[in-house]
């Protein structure tokens, strides 16, 4: 197994968000090229996040909370909330821009957020597909139980559960809740796989321990079991590498130097479209990438 080590940034407010991929040691895993991972944090009444109105190709976008919610806009008039367990997926393609920030209630309210941000990179068969978005409550995600860990699938297949999210590519993204005394087998079925703990301690050997914020990346055909001696929460993740380097821009993910160039000049002309309901303002292409 090898370490991972995600950068912390603090947003503002407590609200600290930690970048596990892509980074200089590890650029990917599996079709996954980004990773972020967020809180937990408190906001009091009043206090929340607004992430303004921005562009994405070539990529999938994927929200998954433990704690809180947040209000999904987007180009396609997409207006949807997400809570603990469910699943945003939004599919970038050729172009798309969307919003998210905390809900009305919750802000009113003060509410705990906790999550991960993650990409998934399209094949170039696929970098152009139309932007759709696509939410599944928790309850229609297939879950089982077995040696006190309970395995929800989030998308793709592993484990013996199919996600019904639509994916473009072999892959797997699991939440695993083990209890105390929990055991679970990290089969191989899949060519690049990690682990990231969110609560809890993850032991994968006699004296190999991993708290909460650890990721590990699997070596090829490398098998082992995490056991949990108190109750903890692992995130599993993976499936068959991109069909080919990818080049990252800011919010912009293509097999194409050139197409990201286009897309820097369609968002600066207005050219992605507005959201419904959240027109009044947007984020800047940088000037500093």
């Amino acid at each position: 197994m090898i370490p991972i080590t995600g950068k912390a940034h603090d947003l503002g407010d407590g609200f600290f968000v930690t970048r596990l991929l892509p980074q200089a040691a590890r650029r990917s895993i599996g079709p996954f090229v980004f990773f972020d991972y967020f809180g937990p944090v408190d906001f009091p009444p009043g206090r929340g996040v607004d992430v303004r109105p921005h562009p994405h190709i070539g990529l999938a976008t994927v929200t998954y909370l433990f704690d809180g919610s947040q209000m999904h806009r987007d180009t396609l008039g997409s207006v949807q909330e997400i809570r603990p367990g469910d699943v945003n997926w939004m599919t970038a393609g050729r172009g798309i821009a969307h919003s998210e920030r905390t809900g009305a209630e919750a802000r009113a309210a003060g509410h705990r957020l906790h999550g991960i941000q993650s990409w998934v990179g399209l094949p170039e068969a696929d970098e152009e597909a139309p932007p759709a978005f696509h939410h599944f409550a928790a309850a229609d995600l297939p879950e089982r139980e077995e040696n006190n860990v309970r395995l929800r699938m989030i998308a793709g297949t592993g484990f013996g559960l199919t996600s019904p999210v639509k994916v473009f590519s072999p892959i797997f993204y699991a939440d695993a809740r083990f209890e105390a005394g929990g055991a679970l087998t990290y089969s191989t079925d899949h060519e690049e796989r990690a682990l990231f703990v969110i609560d809890g301690e993850i032991e994968t050997g006699p004296t190999e321990v991993h708290g909460p914020g650890a990721m590990l990346a699997l070596e090829p055909g490398e098998e082992i079991t995490l056991y949990a001696g108190a109750p903890a929460r692992v995130m599993l993740l993976g499936g068959a590498p991109l069909d080919g380097p990818r080049h990252i821009w800011w919010n912009f993910v293509s097999s194409s130097k050139e197409r990201i160039e286009r897309a820097k000049q369609e968002w600066i002309d207005g050219k992605f479209g507005l959201i419904p309901g959240d027109d009044k303002e947007f984020i800047p292409l940088p000037s500093n990438k």
